[in-house]
């Protein structure tokens, strides 16, 4: 019998990002949602390695690059930026290539249709991974409770929702978010 590929699950937030396998207690990686770039190409070029900085990558280094924060309010703004967040999840973080795992991502509970096609697109056509899965943040911290019914409070870097779930659907009338 033939292995299965373990799934990546990613959890993309507005200020962390948090990636690793599922069936694992606790993700390999954890770092800030934050892109950085040269601020001036010519004059930074010998001080800097490289054009672009991920995450933690880019602490040591805020007053010389341009940042930029590709999630706002838990939806996806600057896909540029976000692919290469995923691009250093897969490579850097947890040295696998995208193309031999299934993807396991989720989403705010506001998350527009077009971002999840968008997201969708990319991942096969940029990645090619051969499946993918996008879960709403809310259900996936029911699920963790043991349980398929309840209000959700979920509270990330620059937004909040209040999510009622009723057999892990969630029931948008009733939504709240600040």
């Amino acid at each position: 019998m033939q292995n299965e590929a373990v799934a990546i699950v990613i959890d993309n937030g507005s200020g962390i990002c948090k990636a690793g396998f599922a069936g694992e207690d606790a993700p390999r990686a954890v770092f800030p949602s934050i892109v950085g770039r040269r601020c001036h190409q010519r004059l930074l070029a010998k001080t800097l390695e490289k054009d672009t900085y991920i995450g933690t990558e880019t602490q040591s280094k805020k007053g010389i690059l341009d940042i930029s924060y590709p999630i706002k309010h838990g939806i996806i703004e600057n896909w540029e930026d976000m692919e290469k967040i995923w691009h250093y999840i897969f490579y850097k973080e947890l040295k696998i290539k995208p193309d031999e795992h299934p993807i396991h991502l989720t989403e705010a509970a506001m998350n527009p249709k077009s971002n999840r096609q968008r997201l969708t697109q990319i991942m096969f056509e940029t990645f090619n991974t051969p499946a993918m899965y996008v879960s709403h943040q809310s259900a996936l911290s029911l699920y963790a409770s043991g349980r398929s019914t309840g209000v959700v409070l979920d509270s990330g870097d620059d937004v909040t929702h209040a999510v009622p779930l009723y057999e892990v659907r969630a029931d948008y009338s009733f939504l709240l978010c600040q």
